[in-house]
């Protein structure tokens, strides 16, 4: 495995969306009574995507485990600045450097995303080995990452754009059982439950069905369903509510077919911290010792 394609594997949380907008062309913030599904959706992809905040700083760490209780190991230190600047079409910039294991520490990814949603992010590769930044495309949006069950596109590019929504019911949440922590989470939550299907045709899933906290808005659980209508994965989300907002703490993603599962961890999440915009360019990783 290349060590380009390791660090592709810990993008776990990149930012990709424009600030949500109402009908009224007006932010939605927070749910509100006979809210329409796509302006539900919209406000989870805020959530997501941590579009309420200037930047944001966190460390990862990221646990992949087979169906026979072997785990791997990563941890990653992640930086965003959130731009939205119609001047040059920049939406956000983003780096998430390796920290562990130390045979690949140092490595890192700094990706620019635009406003555009047809327009591709650009992406460049730091490799401390070899002294050389790279540039690189984008990996699909239905590719896994290696070794993990979750895919490229739930992870960093899935768009409000790519489907379309119905909300299905409301419904007290029945909690989960995370396979981290042994804790039960939002057992008994209101919850609105909606379903999302993408407007690709033949795409590698069917539907989703999510669970939305009903007082935040933010998106707690999914249901995944493959080319034959089969549920095939879940995927749990645990929110920190700091001052600025909701922030996204514990994802776990398990393959119901294969009995795999991935969990990403988020910890010293910071938000409005006064990162430079200087500090995400390609020439930056060149200079920055980790």
């Amino acid at each position: 495995m290349s060590k380009f394609l390791k660090v592709l594997g810990i993008l776990v949380v990149a930012t990709f969306l424009y600030s949500p907008l109402d009908g009224r062309g007006e932010e939605v913030l927070k749910p509100y009574k006979g809210i329409s599904a796509g302006e539900l959706m919209k406000i989870k992809y805020r959530i997501k995507y941590t579009k309420f905040a200037k930047d944001y700083q966190s460390i990862g760490d990221f646990y992949l485990t087979d169906k026979r209780g072997f785990r791997r190991h990563r941890r990653f230190l992640r930086k965003r600045i959130i731009l939205n600047r119609p001047a040059d079409g920049l939406d956000y910039k983003d780096m998430v450097v390796i920290t562990k294991p130390a045979n690949i520490k140092g490595l890192a990814v700094l990706t620019w995303s635009y406003l555009d949603p047809e327009r591709e992010r650009e992406q460049w590769l730091w490799l401390p080995s070899q002294r050389k930044v790279r540039r690189t495309s984008p990996s699909r949006p239905d590719d896994a990452f290696l070794g993990t069950d979750f895919t490229v596109e739930e992870l960093t590019s899935r768009k409000w754009e790519d489907e379309t929504y119905k909300i299905l019911r409301e419904e007290k949440f029945a909690g989960y059982k995370s396979k981290l922590t042994g804790e039960t989470y939002y057992a008994g939550l209101d919850c609105y439950v909606v379903e999302a299907k993408p407007k690709k045709k033949n795409w590698y899933y069917t539907k989703r069905v999510v669970w939305l906290d009903k007082k935040t808005g933010a998106g707690i659980f999914d249901e995944i369903y493959d080319k034959l209508n089969r549920k095939s994965r879940i995927i749990f989300r645990k929110y920190d509510f700091l001052p600025e907002g909701p922030a996204q703490a514990l994802l776990e993603c398990t393959n119901l077919r294969t009995g795999h599962w991935t969990v990403v961890k988020m910890s010293e999440i910071k938000f409005n911290i006064g990162l430079k915009e200087s500090a995400f360019t390609y020439k930056a990783l060149e200079r920055t010792k980790w």
